[in-house]
């Protein structure tokens, strides 16, 4: 909810003078996903991908917005969704700037994600939801930080995939899945920024 007696104020730059200048229009990328499931990795290299081919773009990574923006924020479920909402609102002024934004945190409530989504839509913004659907097993044999081991031993609490459930997007843009080639993936999640419909937020194709 907005503060009281607050008024959005409109600027006289177009979203289209943005996207003539900075190479196309704005978009939010979400990854999604069980810890150590590959979303800092795939947002990366999809970062990469798109600055090179001359479209601007920034990575909005959950654990770096711990360090700042986040940082008082715990893990609770009251403050996961917060997380969530406070991300999913940056990322909607960066698209809203003409960035592709690139955010990849674990999100794990269906609702938060929803709300994101929901958003961008009112606000004309293209979404992409990626569901990094990697088994708990292989993300606890690339954990390097011994988080899960933390978990599963009881010294670390509230998290995913151990004792927190995570919702698995039921109907996400791009699903990408550990066979799947980093190269592979990164085409995947940017051949579906390039269906997106500016006007309505929604991607075309959308399982």
């Amino acid at each position: 909810m907005p503060s009281p007696r607050v008024t959005w104020n409109a600027g006289s730059v177009t979203r289209v003078d943005r996207a003539r200048l900075l190479g196309g229009g704005g978009a939010t990328i979400w990854f999604t996903g069980l810890p150590g499931s590959g979303k800092s990795t795939l947002a990366a290299a999809v970062e990469r991908e798109l600055v090179l081919a001359g479209r601007a773009a920034y990575r909005l990574d959950g654990d770096n917005l711990r360090t700042g923006l986040n940082g008082d924020l715990a893990f609770g479920r009251a403050d996961r969704e917060e997380n969530v909402r406070r991300v999913a609102e940056v990322a909607c002024l960066f698209a809203d700037a003409g960035l592709v934004a690139l955010a990849a945190l674990i999100s794990p409530h269906a609702g938060a994600r929803r709300a994101a989504r929901a958003l961008h839509e009112t606000a004309g913004l293209p979404f992409v939801e990626v569901y990094l659907d990697t088994p708990v097993a292989l993300c606890e044999e690339r954990d390097t930080k011994g988080l899960y081991a933390e978990a599963r031993a009881g010294r670390l609490r509230s998290f995913t995939g151990v004792d927190d459930p995570y919702d698995v997007p039921e109907r996400p843009d791009v699903v990408v899945r550990p066979e799947t080639g980093p190269d592979a993936a990164v085409a995947q999640v940017v051949s579906a920024l390039e269906h997106c419909s500016p006007g309505t937020g929604r991607c075309v194709g959308r399982g």
